[in-house]
């Protein structure tokens, strides 16, 4: 098959499958995982059934590859603001805090989707992003050397993660102040 051909299928499939994802989305947050079906996402999507299983074979892989979307948008949006802030560190580190922040940890859909191995990839790139900033700040004497940049990522995010059930954003961003102190250590 010609290129154009190739490239205008693999378009074609992005479309179905990014159409497949949001309509699910928007179907779960209109009524419910449990009332979302097979057949309700092919209507409301417009392609058919068959087709849709063609895609995934139900409404659970669905969701999860919705929630590895949304998470790969996050680590992006995470890099964007560490090529273009002042200060990488401490800048990523507020996105996530309120990254957390919006998240409802007490959801049983977050509970359901937060179990997948995606997440466990996601949750080591993450660390694996933030140590590569905290050793760059303790090269450039910005953050404490006296404890491995691998272990501060593991303070850092577990400290963050209790953005989640923070009452406001004033309270997030003492968070991430308590937090950025504790990685300068020792006057």
């Amino acid at each position: 098959m010609p290129k154009l051909w190739n490239e205008t299928i693999e378009a074609h499939r992005a479309a179905v499958r990014d159409a497949t994802l949001d309509t699910t989305a928007a179907l779960v947050a209109e009524h419910g995982p449990a009332s979302v079906t097979m057949s309700k996402i092919a209507e409301r999507t417009g392609i058919g059934r068959a087709t849709l299983y063609k895609y995934f074979p139900d409404v659970e892989t669905i969701l999860t590859a919705w929630h590895e979307r949304q998470i790969g948008a996050h680590l992006d949006h995470l890099a964007q603001i560490r090529e273009h802030a002042a200060n990488p560190l401490e800048a990523v580190l507020e996105a996530y805090a309120f990254i957390a922040y919006e998240h409802d940890a007490g959801d049983p859909l977050a509970a359901m989707l937060h179990r997948g191995e995606h997440v466990a990839e996601a949750q080591r790139r993450l660390r694996g992003f933030v140590r590569d900033l905290l050793a760059e700040g303790a090269r450039a004497g910005e953050v404490r050397g006296d404890v491995a940049p691998d272990e501060l990522a593991g303070y850092c995010l577990h400290a963050l993660t209790a953005a989640a059930g923070l009452p406001s954003k004033a309270a997030v961003q003492r968070l991430v102040t308590v937090t950025m102190a504790g990685l300068r250590g020792p006057a």
